[in-house]
């Protein structure tokens, strides 16, 4: 498994495994931190993916108490190439009812016209597709979502909403992204899901994962 490793600041490790929004790269992220995260290293206290990289936060102390740094490289890079075809992440598929358009999607009319669709088949391209939570990021609960149909993909809109509504399910360049909280946002919002993507108070406090399978369900 290729990959580059920099100190990230003074208490963690920058793991990177390329520099494209791909479905196999990130997968390969999601491989990595599963491999690492059963292995339990000491002095890692936190495994966080994105779309091309791991971050490793690390308790220095027991870092030092277990061999130091540059041991703790050593067993990653062991791990990593041991396991580069082994363990397959495990997965959900989550459904999210998505009501479109009106109110729930202010963007949907726009979109469908800049991109020469009806309403209908942005409905149609938007919910038939299946995406995969690449990371989670921005606000608590986020997901960046792969898999947004190329028929779909435009530009982040020109102006950012100071107050985007929780639950707002939105489009922007290859992604597809849900809102959990209020916010300002620049991406283009095609429908709401009544579902909380975030609840502080829960045993797992965020809906989706990354390595999850996400699928929109149209809903009246």
């Amino acid at each position: 498994m290729d990959y580059e490793c920099w100190a990230l600041g003074d208490s963690a490790l920058l793991l990177r495994f390329g520099s494209t929004l791909e479905h196999a790269l990130n997968a390969q992220v999601h491989r990595a931190a599963t491999l690492l995260t059963a292995a339990w290293l000491p002095g890692v206290i936190a495994i966080a993916p994105s779309y091309a990289a791991l971050v490793l936060t690390l308790d220095l102390v027991a870092v030092e108490r277990a061999g130091g740094i540059e041991l703790l490289q050593q067993q990653i890079g062991q791990l990593l190439e041991a396991g580069s075809e082994g363990m397959v992440p495990a997965s959900r598929e989550v459904e999210i009812p998505t009501r479109y358009g009106g109110s729930s999607g202010p963007d949907l009319d726009a979109v469908a016209r800049h991109l020469q669709l009806s309403v209908a088949e942005v409905i149609e391209l938007h919910s038939s597709a299946s995406y995969q939570v690449a990371m989670i990021g921005f606000q608590p609960g986020f997901p960046y979502l792969l898999g947004l149909p190329e028929r779909l993909q435009l530009p982040r809109r020109d102006s950012v909403r100071s107050q985007v509504a929780a639950g707002s399910v939105a489009i922007a360049g290859a992604q597809a992204g849900i809102y959990p909280s209020a916010s300002p946002g620049g991406w283009h919002l095609i429908g709401r899901t009544t579902l909380a993507l975030f609840d502080p108070t829960a045993a797992e406090p965020s809906l989706l994962v990354p390595g999850d399978r996400v699928r929109f369900v149209p809903v009246r």
